[in-house]
């Protein structure tokens, strides 16, 4: 299955965005993580076949995963951006344990990055 990332940009604090990954066939969980410059990952928000949504704390409130089962996609709508979501933002797909949906290397597969930059 290979991943397709779409929608970073630059945008003002308090703007949005809208991050789109299309999967070349069909998925489980799927998982959107971010990576900023010589720092580990970090998850964000993760969505499981059946709907049920998590998120890290940091965007809770702001961002909403959601997908299209029949598109193979998933989508991460981003509100009230701030200056600290500035990152790399990466989705992953794949059918990890239940323990594990919150850590992408337990992903099979993952799409290309996309830069988004939020500034002051």
């Amino acid at each position: 299955v290979q991943l397709q990332a779409s929608g970073g940009g630059l945008v003002q604090a308090g703007g949005s965005l809208r991050l789109s990954c299309v999967a070349s066939g069909s998925v489980n969980a799927m998982l959107w993580y971010r990576q900023y410059p010589g720092k580990q990952r970090e998850w964000v928000a993760v969505i499981n076949s059946g709907g049920v949504t998590n998120y890290v704390d940091s965007v809770k409130g702001r961002f909403t995963i959601s997908r299209d089962n029949a598109k193979n996609s998933v989508y991460l709508q981003m509100n009230s951006l701030k200056p600290e979501d500035t990152a790399v933002y990466f989705c992953a797909a794949g059918n990890p344990l239940s323990s594990l949906l919150r850590v992408p290397s337990s992903y099979s597969y993952w799409g290309q990055g996309t830069q988004v930059t939020v500034s002051s």
